[in-house]
């Protein structure tokens, strides 16, 4: 071929070369799967009725708990208490699908870490998962308090109790002389060390979920067996209050978990479950039986600090997680402003037990399953999909 006429040809080859690799990535980005969008605030909406809404699962679930276990204590409107569904403002939630998640999760951890809250929302988990593996056996290694093993995907999900996360015990009076002011002794609280529950289990999850809250208040510490706070072994001067003691708590084990958990590992902080006490405390022949969901105007008046309603320790310390994890990996699992409305779904005085509420008062901490903690479990495992799918 005549050398005059290859300088023609040879731009031609190029431009037709180009234009066939531009139309190759143009098909080839239309037949790629796309990434899954990320998921809008699932924690902000309303509740729909819906009657056909059924639970995932029933009585019969081997991982109950008997105090929440409301069908088989015959908790009335359990059907009606199932049948409320969690409608974000701007997106759809989807219902988890216990296969598809297993299958996702395969080989892999889920550990919750804190107080019963946290246990309720494991409990909730492992009967949903079940569904989707019959085979589950009950599994507590590693210091866990309760969990399960799905042999079919190699996944494990356990709780690891710590009500305070930090590590903390019971020293009592020393000296007889005097009264003392009624002092029985101290529960001392390294707010520097991570309760043994949890300490070395670091490196065993995938999945981290942690809270705590539930149990820093004077009914659990009353002033003649107080929490005195201690830091690098030794009591800190001028002692704490409760409050400004779990700051210290929050602020360090959050720079713990920083530092110990790999970064790989998805870290989650689950915010306050609310009570509904109403008429008075849990000692103090407080209440909930109610039929439904409160309103969303009434969620001020039972929850706001500044109305001092009887319910409204959850945004505080809400308050004082928040601006501790700002600024951090650890991903925010703010539970609490859909679970305000849902004062109907307590086990309150069918709790499993004769002479229970005698002993304890009605349960309007804690919550009912089937019930809200199963849509606790559709947010979450929509929040680890999607981390998973896009990490």
């Amino acid at each position: 071929m005549p050398p005059k006429l290859i300088s023609h040809l040879f731009p031609c080859l190029i431009f037709l070369t180009l234009l066939l690799l531009t139309l190759y990535f143009n098909l080839l980005s239309h037949t790629q799967p796309s990434s899954p969008s990320p998921p809008c605030n699932l924690f902000k909406g309303k509740w729909v009725l819906d009657p056909t809404r059924q639970p995932l699962y029933n009585h019969t679930c081997p991982f109950h708990r008997n105090a929440w276990n409301c069908l088989k204590s015959q908790r009335q409107n359990m059907g009606l208490i199932n049948s409320w569904k969690w409608v974000p403002d701007s997106c759809t939630l989807p219902r988890v699908d216990p296969t598809r998640f297993l299958g996702l999760m395969r080989n892999r951890n889920i550990g919750f870490v804190g107080d019963s809250l946290n246990e309720n929302f494991l409990v909730s988990f492992l009967c949903v998962l079940r569904v989707a593996d019959m085979g589950a056996k009950k599994w507590k290694r590693k210091g866990a308090w309760k969990g399960a093993y799905f042999p079919k995907f190699n996944v494990t999900v356990a709780y690891h109790r710590a009500v305070l996360l930090a590590k903390y015990k019971w020293q009592p009076k020393q000296s007889t002389v005097g009264d003392q002011g009624g002092l029985k002794g101290i529960h001392r609280v390294d707010v520097d060390i991570p309760a043994d529950d949890w300490v070395n289990i670091t490196d065993f999850y995938d999945v981290l979920v942690f809270n705590t809250g539930h149990w820093w208040g004077y009914d659990k510490f009353p002033k003649e067996r107080p929490l005195v706070f201690y830091h690098a072994g030794q009591p800190i001067s001028p002692p704490l209050e409760m409050l400004d003691g779990l700051k210290l708590v929050l602020e360090n084990m959050v720079s713990y978990i920083q530092k110990k958990v790999p970064s790989k590992t998805l870290k989650f902080w689950r915010l306050q479950s609310p009570r509904h006490f109403y008429g008075g405390e849990w000692n103090q022949n407080g209440s909930c039986l109610f039929n439904e969901p409160l309103k969303e105007s009434q969620l001020d008046l039972w929850f706001d600090p500044s109305i001092n309603g009887v319910n409204k320790e959850a945004r505080y310390l809400n308050h004082l997680i928040e601006e501790v994890l700002r600024g951090t990996e650890i991903q925010r699992l703010d539970l609490t402003h859909l679970s305000e409305f849902r004062a109907d779904a307590h086990p309150a005085i069918w709790l499993g037990k004769k002479d229970a509420v005698a002993i304890w008062g009605q349960d309007c901490m804690h919550w009912c399953l089937p019930g809200v903690p199963d849509t606790w479990v559709d947010i979450l495992s929509e929040l680890i999909r999607y981390s998973l799918e896009t990490g």
